[in-house]
């Protein structure tokens, strides 16, 4: 054999080698994708079973017409993350958790907001227990919440973190009713805020003015607890009550003021 040949041969040879690589990966990735289409388009990966947690607000049709999904969907390349996204949209849903169940079942679980108080802003809305505004009232909503006014969508956008604060204020405020108050609490018909002064609250009974303050609401409606009977008794001729005081309560009347400190209650004579 020629040395030319040789060479040739030695050319070849890797050449060869080289194609018949190329040809078995081709034929491997063919084989592959094939499979793979028709895997995805086997029965057994179509959804047969759509699991949705009970709800409230939000019903199961509702949930499957805003996610689109329907059974005979494809299982594997369903997108969890924008079907999440989208039922998100719904302001009643808080969270949302997506679990498929190979080979046909799908779980979605929902959580919903649970109002606290209805925030008039001209357009009234509902608030949960986490300071968060999150749908308006349509007609057919439920009105049985503590109202709060003093609050403006103008100031929610131009101080989030202000309004946020007074938000959560507020929060904390109805749980200290619901704890130490609960008597209060049916009595109220609304809270108002002010940047200043803080919290007035105002009874349904006379609309009876009762100023809390800012901070530290446990104690003192816990103390305005004990006398609330009797002070109410006598709201036809009560003016207002302060409780913005570690240690006091103020009550102005038509006529006088009457303190209270500690466990005595105490009487002056002011005019005012």
């Amino acid at each position: 054999m020629s040395p030319d040949h040789v060479k040739l041969r030695k050319f070849i040879r890797p050449l060869a080698m080289t194609l018949l690589c190329i040809a078995g990966s081709a034929l491997i990735f063919t084989a592959l994708f094939v499979g793979y289409n028709a895997i995805t388009r086997a029965r057994f990966f179509r959804l047969e079973h759509i699991e949705i947690s009970e709800t409230g607000k939000v019903s199961r049709q509702a949930i499957l017409e805003a996610t689109g999904i329907t059974p005979g969907d494809d299982l594997l390349r369903m997108d969890i993350r924008q079907i999440g996204e989208q039922l998100l949209r719904n302001p009643w849903v808080e969270t949302v958790r997506i679990n498929r169940y190979f080979p046909d079942s799908l779980s979605i679980a929902v959580t919903e907001r649970k109002p606290l108080a209805l925030v008039n802003m001209s357009v009234v809305y509902y608030m949960d227990s986490k300071g968060i505004i999150f749908k308006s009232l349509d007609s057919g909503d439920n009105l049985d919440y503590p109202v709060l006014t003093g609050f403006t969508e103008e100031w929610i956008t131009t101080d989030p973190e202000g309004s946020r604060e007074a938000l959560l204020q507020a929060c904390a405020l109805l749980g200290a009713l619901r704890e130490k108050g609960s008597m209060i609490l049916a009595d109220l018909s609304e809270i108002n805020y002010e940047k200043d002064s803080g919290f007035t609250i105002f009874s349904t009974s006379g609309a009876l003015q009762i100023r809390i303050g800012s901070d530290d609401f446990a104690p003192r409606i816990e103390r305005f607890a004990r006398i609330y009977s009797d002070i109410m008794s006598q709201k036809k001729n009560l003016k207002s009550i302060d409780l913005d005081y570690d240690d006091k309560i103020v009550i102005k009347k038509k006529s006088d003021i009457i303190s209270e400190a500690g466990r005595g209650i105490h009487v002056s004579n002011k005019k005012g």
